[in-house]
């Protein structure tokens, strides 16, 4: 049963050689036509793409990423800024109540004020750009020594500060009777 096998393996060479011999004789049987068979570099590479299309997981937006027109970037860091111990929904409570608070509080003034002042959005902003700082002092090595340099700050740096001295602000002890929604709305009124 194996010479057949061992057979059909000795006649294989002669089959390759007769094979090279054909092509030799012939080579127009061999060549391809590279411009009938190439393809555009666009297709291949949309190609590709379709198949990393299929192939990589979808990922998802970011939460703090939305198209709302009612979602304000600033007042969401306001927001995560004044939670304490992860309890967002009171911060949010705060927020919204402060607002109404400053609302009510320009609601008084209302025949008074022009149209940007009765929005209690557009005080917020007014009064955080109020606050700002504009330069803070860097600590600079120079000979051992650490000198504090004055440097202009970055806006994402500017926005952190004034919203983290309104917060402390308004968390004193010194004013312990008083509500922080409040007090927030009194130093919001008093920036703008």
């Amino acid at each position: 049963m194996a010479a057949p096998v061992v057979k059909a393996v000795r006649g294989w060479p002669d089959l390759v050689l007769g094979l090279q011999n054909a092509v030799l004789q012939h080579p127009g049987l061999s060549q391809i036509d590279k411009e009938f068979y190439h393809k555009p570099l666009a297709k291949l590479t949309e190609k590709f793409d379709q198949e990393l299309r299929k192939t990589q997981l979808i990922k998802a937006a970011p939460a703090m990423k939305t198209n709302s027109m009612f979602e304000d970037p600033l007042i969401s860091k306001f927001t995560n800024m004044m939670m304490k111990g992860g309890n967002k929904v009171l911060a949010r409570f705060l927020r919204t109540q402060t607002l109404e608070a400053v609302k009510r509080k320009q609601f008084e003034k209302y025949r008074a004020s022009s149209a940007e002042e009765r929005n209690p959005y557009t005080i917020f902003h007014q009064a955080l750009k109020n606050c700002e700082p504009m330069i803070g002092l860097v600590p600079i090595p120079k000979g051992g020594h650490f000198y504090s340099v004055p440097v202009l700050l970055a806006d994402w740096h500017r926005h952190f500060l004034d919203l983290k001295w309104m917060i402390t602000e308004c968390r004193e002890k010194q004013h312990q009777r008083r509500l922080i929604l409040e007090k927030l709305s009194h130093e919001l009124l008093q920036a703008f």
